[in-house]
């Protein structure tokens, strides 16, 4: 049963005692998704978040959040262009704990309504959490990944969605050129959110206000971040976004959009293995069916490396629903 907002009031003054509040409202749908929540008024005007993880695999996912918001510092948020959630408190609840953080403004975004102004910000936005100096993340104890250790993972997954013989043989050879392409590989790992999708930015006004969900925080390769972009209804979208991300990088990473688009492919492999390995026929079944759609699309391109132009891959949707099952997997 879902925890009345009075309960989580309860809950937020008990985690966090110098809280004066006096409203309380919902956040999200009562008894559904991964967290019971509500929006926390103060008498000083300031707004508060709490939640209480509802799975374990929620729970796990707050805990990661939570370390790497506390490797945030003040000095690195200066830093980036919108606003990160502070944590205010927490406390123990039915085996689990109630957390409290500071409410970041902005509507939630989703894929089909990035225009090619938001698309901007995001770019901008994303370069910026790349510029950070990767010592927050090792200083904290965070995953750093080289470029030589991501073309081993690519390899060894490719490999693995292979031998399940489910690949058909156009993606196999489109994979299989792009793992052999050593230039591809051959970039400096940054400071990456790690877990980027549409439903991580809030905005307003065409321009990101907020980003949500760090608990994928690491060292690793750029491209992960951008690699949802692709799936925008045009390649406008994309381009936009590419673009920003260009001029306030540099083109230090000449091959970044063509790995993003690998990844990007390469998610409905982890999908596959997923299945697989659960033995889930509902989950392979539906990888199949993304693969033959993915293959429809590249069929024109599959003797040549996966190149810069390509157009986006899966339609907006199916991108969508990607997402949310590879968050589920994760």
């Amino acid at each position: 049963m879902a925890r009345s907002p009075l309960t989580l009031a309860a809950l937020a003054s008990s985690a966090v005692p110098e809280l004066d509040l006096v409203g309380v409202s919902r956040h999200g749908s009562a008894g559904r998704g991964d967290y019971d929540a509500a929006i926390l008024t103060g008498r000083d005007g300031r707004t508060w978040v709490i939640r209480v993880p509802r799975s374990e695999r929620a729970e796990q996912e707050q805990s990661a959040d939570l370390v790497a918001l506390r490797a945030l510092s003040q000095g690195v948020r200066a830093r980036l262009p919108f606003a990160v959630t502070q944590f205010a408190g927490q406390a123990p609840v039915d085996g689990t704990r109630a957390i409290v953080s500071e409410f970041v403004p902005g509507a939630a975004v989703t894929l089909g309504a990035i225009d090619v102004e938001l698309a901007d910000s995001i770019g901008q936005a994303i370069a910026a959490i790349h510029a950070l100096p990767t010592s927050l993340v090792t200083d904290a104890g965070l995953p750093t990944h080289s470029a030589s250790e991501a073309h081993r993972g690519a390899i060894s997954l490719v490999g693995r969605a292979l031998e399940t013989g489910l690949v058909p043989a156009a993606l196999a050879r489109r994979w299989q050129q792009a793992c052999d392409d050593a230039g591809l590989w051959q970039y400096t790992p940054t400071v990456i959110n790690g877990g980027l999708a549409a439903s991580s930015f809030l905005a307003s006004a065409g321009a990101v206000t907020g980003i949500l969900g760090w608990q994928g925080l690491a060292v690793g390769d750029p491209a992960r971040d951008l690699s949802w972009v692709l799936g925008a209804r045009s390649e406008a979208i994309a381009d936009s976004a590419f673009a920003a991300y260009t001029r306030a990088r540099g083109g230090v990473d000449r091959r970044l959009r063509q790995r993003a688009l690998l990844l990007s492919e390469l998610d409905v492999a982890r999908w596959l293995m997923h299945g697989t390995e659960t033995r889930s026929t509902e989950i392979v079944d539906d990888a199949v069916q993304m693969l033959s759609r993915l293959v429809d699309d590249v069929l024109g391109e599959a003797a040549d490396p996966i190149g810069p132009h390509t157009l986006p891959v899966l339609a907006v949707d199916e991108v969508e629903a990607l997402l949310d099952r590879t968050e589920r997997v994760s």
